[in-house]
């Protein structure tokens, strides 16, 4: 592995840890300069294509969707290992599937379900950008929905 530091050609792994049922992580450290980082290991799989609005395609990115998720959790507290976590569900849960398409919908879905379990302001934000909100009576519906739910739910744990 090559040294992002100095471009040395040779590491030694310090630490392997499995981190998902896809990916490996690996603590390694720099045979010149001694600095350490860290690499990731992920099996390769079909390519999967995520159908947009307007009908266009395009290759799936988890990237994307941390970054998407990211965004929508800013500021809150919503760790970096839970929005991992929700990214390697819906991955796990989309390539699980039979079809080698998935439509966005299907996903924003997904991670908006996750989301409203982990912090209501996060799915907010989310739910704001993915059903575009175009004015404020559609925004506050959805505060309605979610103070509807909070209010059933904390009825039936008294």
């Amino acid at each position: 592995m090559i040294c992002p530091f100095c471009q040395h050609p040779d590491s030694r792994v310090l630490e392997t840890r499995e981190t998902s049922e896809q990916e490996t992580r690996r603590r390694r450290e720099c045979m010149k300069c001694t600095k350490r980082f860290t690499t990731y290991e992920r099996v390769e799989q079909k390519p999967i294509f995520v159908i947009k609005r307007d009908g266009s395609r395009e290759s799936f990115d988890r990237h994307k969707l941390v970054r998407g998720i990211m965004r929508s959790c800013e500021k809150r507290p919503v760790s970096l290992e839970q929005i991992e976590k929700i990214v390697d569900e819906i991955e796990y849960k989309i390539r699980n599937g039979e079809e080698g398409e998935v439509k966005s919908t299907k996903i924003g879905t997904l991670i908006m379900n996750r989301l409203k379990k982990i912090d209501k302001i996060s799915y907010i934000r989310f739910a704001s950008v993915y059903r575009d909100f175009t004015d404020i009576a559609s925004f506050q519906e959805e505060i309605q929905k979610l103070t509807k739910a909070a209010l059933e739910k904390e009825l039936q744990n008294k």
